[in-house]
């Protein structure tokens, strides 16, 4: 029999009722035996497995052919259940396995919990050797029960593009605004709703055929007396609301093309990993910070649980913990030790550079576990 046997608690006591733990081990193993404690309670399951692309990288063997789809499926089979009811699951692939790879999780998430695949270009250099250059990446992801998934997840906070939307021609004291439409399709419009609106300067307006007013005549005369209605810089267009930047809470709803100046680069990653060990080989492709904060942004919410069953060179428990996520992260090399458990130490120093800088907390930590053959005298005596 296996146990998880704690090797050491880095930088102070993690708290008791928080997870994080960094645990070196066969995943297949490690997954049975964080069933028992963990069933039901991982919100945000992110994997970058092999891709089986019949290349050899640095720490990893990704040239499997025969085997590669079974042993993926052994492992999503293992990992749906750690899932809460509203949890979803991340998983990267390339072209090579990526149809292949969604039939799987299809028969074992079902098709119904299928929620997108999203593009995420991962190299903006154009590759003049090959065919095509090959550019980008995806990224499945599946929710374990997708009505409540879509309950929980989170819009993004708006940009730089969608502020600059607001403006002020009128030098409203409110500040800036956007203006929208104040007429909507009539198909389920309501008597009130359908009228001559008279602007201050006593042009009419009516809506377009086949429309109405947002709002009945009472209530729209009210908007224009609190200077809501704009009518144009000559108050002789068409009507819009003023949408002041003051009352919006700028959310927007994430696309499915991720591009690299958004949320990083392969490149961006190798860089990162460079700075933090420049005395070794690091990792040929490694997933950038941003792009984790991305999927944690809308999948999670602070303090809840977040596991990597092929944690790699781990950006995603580093990302988990600068965001104040619980975490799981599972490798069986050694590279475990030399590079995800000194990461991590760096992120308790404030000193790992990527997303979210900040000072270290005394009060933080993380335990590392090692998968050990339990001792069966010794637990029988």
């Amino acid at each position: 029999m296996k146990e998880l046997k704690l090797i050491k608690a880095l930088s102070s006591q993690t708290p008791q009722k928080e997870t994080r733990k960094i645990i070196q081990g066969e995943n297949l193993d490690v997954l049975d035996l964080l069933a028992k404690d963990y069933t039901d309670k991982v919100k945000c399951i992110y994997i970058d497995p092999p891709y089986n692309n019949g290349e050899n990288y640095t720490h990893y063997d990704d040239s499997v052919h025969e085997e590669w789809i079974v042993e993926i499926k052994k492992r999503l089979r293992k990992l749906k259940p750690l899932l809460t009811s509203d949890g979803s699951i991340w998983i990267s692939i390339d072209d090579s396995e990526v149809h292949y790879l969604k039939v799987a999780a299809d028969e074992i998430f079902d098709r119904n919990n299928f929620v997108t695949t999203l593009i995420w270009q991962q190299r903006t250099t154009r590759e003049n050797r090959k065919m095509f250059s090959n550019n980008h990446e995806y990224i499945l992801v599946y929710a374990k029960n997708k009505p409540l998934f879509t309950k929980s997840i989170n819009k993004l906070n708006g940009n730089g593009e969608q502020i600059a939307r607001y403006k002020n021609p009128d030098n409203d004291v409110r500040g800036p605004w956007q203006s929208v439409s104040l007429n909507v399709q009539a198909g389920h419009a309501v008597k009130s709703q359908f009228y001559e609106l008279v602007s201050p300067n006593g042009k009419k307006h009516n809506p377009p055929k086949g429309r109405c007013w947002v709002y009945n005549k009472e209530k729209m005369n009210d908007l224009i007396k609190d200077g809501r209605i704009w009518f144009g810089l000559e108050g002789n267009g068409v009507p819009r609301l003023k949408k002041f930047l003051s009352e919006s809470e700028l959310k927007i709803t994430p696309d499915t093309l991720w591009l690299g100046s958004d949320v990083g680069t392969n490149k961006e990653a190798k860089k990162h990993l460079i700075k933090l060990f420049p005395d070794k080989e690091v990792f040929d492709t490694p997933k950038p910070e941003r792009l984790l904060k991305r999927i944690f942004d809308i999948a999670t919410n602070e303090n809840d649980l977040i596991l990597d069953a092929y944690v790699g060179a781990g950006s995603t428990i580093a990302v988990a913990h600068k965001m104040k996520r619980q975490y799981i992260g599972i490798d069986k090399g050694e590279h475990i030790i030399d590079y995800v458990v000194e990461r991590q130490r760096l992120v308790l120093r404030g000193k790992s550079l990527g997303i979210l800088e900040r000072e270290s907390d005394k009060n933080e930590g993380f335990e590392f576990f090692k998968l050990t053959e339990k001792d069966e005298m010794k637990n029988h005596s």
